[in-house]
């Protein structure tokens, strides 16, 4: 039987473990920090610009006075509109997968305790059978995140700066400090076309001022600085951002999101790039909803629960399990334990309400209990 370390060894050891544990939080503190500079950042830009614009060249500058009143006003609506949807995209939490998603504690402890094969199939099996799921890993499993211990949803993927599973993840934006995903998304548009707006006015109505500069047409006073410098700054925001409003709006019409850009999603027969997009209109309104009142302001209108999506794809005959390269088993007991339908026709709440997926996996599976799937081999993602 080992000894026992000497007390003066253990507090030593404990002592080493806390400091650790106390530089690991310390660390994570400043990391959490240095996360908010790009938001501080534009912030002050944003701060600066106001102070310019409005102060000094419509104040001070501008002698009109409806050309004052005019600009002053479509500013601050513009600046109003900037300013809100810049905030609703920063503050707005991303939204995690439901319970439904998540394993049990007995089926955690099952694929920790089972070695790869049949038995982590199976639990995967029950866990999955019910829920709308049609999209796979590259070789054919379920798509499962260890880290979160769920089954991923549709559209869904870990977030390794936010350590977490985002529901429709676009990508992770540092400008923002925050996921754009399912519950932000029409949030994060709205701001890039709002900045858009902004910069452009800005440009627009500066754009006099800056010549009158370089002709010696302003009077030389501090005014003149803070008039070049917000001409330069609104036209260079402008071009960055009419390219990166612009991608966005591709993607908003083609239903995609920038990680299905350059990783096409895998549907159990095959990978399709097109598989969400149902057209122009519906793909519309899944980001902005079906009450155009609503599409220009920042508040949520989004279609669905950001789980299940409707699809273009018509799977194949349920008898036959798919590949996603398109190969058909040559095996005629192995069957879906999804319903092979359109989710389109499924219980999501996008288009349609049918009949529930319990009900229709229930007929999928029926006089098949027990026959193995290795189309659902479970395959760890973070």
């Amino acid at each position: 039987m080992a000894a026992a370390p000497p007390p003066a060894a253990a507090a030593g050891t404990a002592a080493a473990a806390g400091s650790a544990g106390g530089w690991g939080g310390v660390r994570r503190r400043c990391q959490r920090l240095l996360y908010w500079v790009p938001v501080l950042f534009i912030s002050s830009i944003l701060c600066w610009s106001y102070y310019a614009y409005v102060t000094q060249l419509c104040l001070l500058t501008m002698t009109n006075i409806g050309e004052k009143v005019v600009c002053l006003v479509a500013y601050h609506i513009f600046f109003m509109l900037f300013v809100w949807s810049y905030w609703k995209t920063i503050f707005t939490l991303p939204m995690n997968p439901s319970k439904e998603f998540h394993l049990s504690y007995s089926d955690k402890e099952s694929l920790e305790r089972e070695p790869r094969g049949e038995s982590q199939q199976e639990v995967l099996r029950r866990a999955a059978k019910d829920l709308p799921i049609y999209t796979r890993t590259m070789s054919g499993a379920i798509r499962y995140c260890d880290r979160c211990h769920l089954v991923k949803p549709d559209r869904c993927h870990h977030c390794s700066v936010c350590d977490k599973c985002i529901l429709k993840m676009d990508h992770h934006c540092p400008w923002v400090n925050n996921c754009v995903g399912f519950s932000n998304y029409k949030f994060f548009l709205l701001f890039l076309a709002y900045s858009l707006l902004y910069c452009l006015f800005i440009a627009a109505t500066d754009l006099q001022y800056f010549i009158k500069f370089w002709t010696n047409g302003l009077p030389d006073t501090q005014a003149k600085f803070h008039i070049m410098f917000l001409f330069f700054a609104a036209a260079m925001f402008s071009v960055s951002l009419s390219s990166l409003f612009g991608y966005h709006c591709w993607l908003v019409s083609k239903n995609k999101s920038t990680l299905e850009v350059f990783r096409a999603p895998i549907f159990r027969h095959r990978t399709d790039k097109n598989g969400f997009s149902l057209g122009f209109s519906k793909n519309l309104r899944q980001v902005f909803g079906d009450e155009k009142k609503y599409w220009l302001l920042p508040v949520f209108s989004s279609l669905g629960d950001g789980c299940s999506f409707p699809t273009c794809l018509v799977n194949q005959d349920p008898e036959q399990v798919s590949t996603p390269g398109g190969l058909n088993s040559t095996s005629k007991n192995e069957s879906h334990l999804f319903p092979a339908k359109p989710l389109r026709d499924s219980q999501s709440h996008l288009l349609t309400d049918t009949q529930s997926w319990s009900d229709i996996g229930a007929k999928a599976e029926k006089g098949k209990i027990g026959m193995s799937n290795p189309a659902l081999t479970m395959e760890n993602e973070t």
